[in-house]
């Protein structure tokens, strides 16, 4: 499988809903760190914080 980003080997590949998705190393990363500094993970994790205390 390539990436989806470009057309390197896919070391990655996600599923969901039967679509598969393949990453290469370096778009993998990049995504994990665009997701790691978006507000949705901090409200994600704010959540689970606030729910984990009840």
């Amino acid at each position: 499988m390539r990436c989806h980003y470009c057309e390197r080997e896919a070391t990655y590949e996600a599923e969901q809903s039967g679509v598969v998705v393949g990453l290469c190393e370096e778009h993998f990363k990049a995504r994990v760190e665009e997701l790691a500094e978006s507000d949705e993970l901090a409200s994600l994790r704010d959540k689970i914080d606030i729910e984990s205390s009840e």
